[in-house]
């Protein structure tokens, strides 16, 4: 006997928020000193951060171990830079994993002042928040070398169908963007077009995150911009939007503990 799938609406404003001088920053899921056991992840995701970070600053050089990290830029630019070398921007589009592995340092900062040259009608053009979603979920194994990769996917998003932007399963291994080491889980993202609805894959958990505009999902109705649902149990549901929206889906064939 099968059970309908199981659809939980976390929304916007009921996230965890870290707000300081530079930083805006609201968790999906359990961050740093806010913690509640009964919100750690969903399915093996980990880490669904929203954040803001101000024209010059960012997050200094710091350390992470053993977890894939997914950073997708909505709005200005970032740029990273870790210990193994690797440097690069990151904007709108363009797809960006780091696997911290057995260890390693980065940081991230918002490059629009480095643009900007700092001064005269330039400078305002490009004195701009930054605003990006970072996403986290463990490796299958532990202690790998570190690494990344990024790579622009901006010409596949014009289909408005959900586009496979990081993924470790063999069923996207010709299509994904970039690859991370979870062969149970990938990532989508959709830039939704008014009035075509968008299909969700059937997996035992998905995560929907509404990261621009509005839409409207099957058996959770409307969803605003931060708005999330957990999926338990299968998917399938139609999105669908009115006016446009830009949609990221966590697809995940296991949990946290095993598949």
């Amino acid at each position: 006997m099968s059970t309908a799938p199981r659809l939980d609406v976390r929304r916007a404003d009921d996230r965890l928020k870290t707000r300081i001088d530079w930083l805006d920053s609201k968790h999906s899921f359990s961050f740093g000193h806010h913690y509640d056991p009964d919100n750690t992840h969903h399915g093996l995701l980990m880490v669904n951060n929203d954040d803001i970070v101000l024209a010059g600053t960012g997050f200094d050089t710091h350390p992470h171990r053993d977890m894939e990290i997914v950073t997708w830029v909505l709005r200005g630019s970032l740029v990273h830079q870790d210990s193994m070398g690797h440097s690069g921007v990151i904007y709108p589009g363009l797809a960006q994993r780091m696997t911290a592995g057995r260890g390693i340092l980065h940081s991230e900062k918002n490059d629009s002042w480095r643009l900007a040259g700092g001064v005269g009608r330039h400078a305002e053009e490009h004195d701009e928040p930054v605003r990006f979603i970072q996403m986290w979920v463990l490796p299958d194994e532990p202690g790998v070398d570190p690494g990344y990769e990024q790579l622009e996917i901006d010409d596949e998003l014009l289909s408005g169908g959900l586009v496979p932007v990081a993924s470790g399963m063999d069923a996207y291994a010709d299509h994904s963007a970039i690859r991370i080491r979870n062969r149970y889980a990938a990532m989508h993202v959709s830039r939704m077009q008014p009035g075509r609805p968008v299909v969700l894959p059937d997996a035992p958990f998905l995560h929907v995150f509404v990261a621009q505009g509005a839409a409207a999902l099957e058996g959770a109705g409307p969803l605003a911009e931060g708005d999330a649902v957990r999926i338990s149990g299968g998917g399938g549901q139609q999105l669908i939007t009115a006016t446009g929206a830009e949609v990221i889906v966590w697809e995940m064939h296991a949990a946290l503990g095993g598949p």
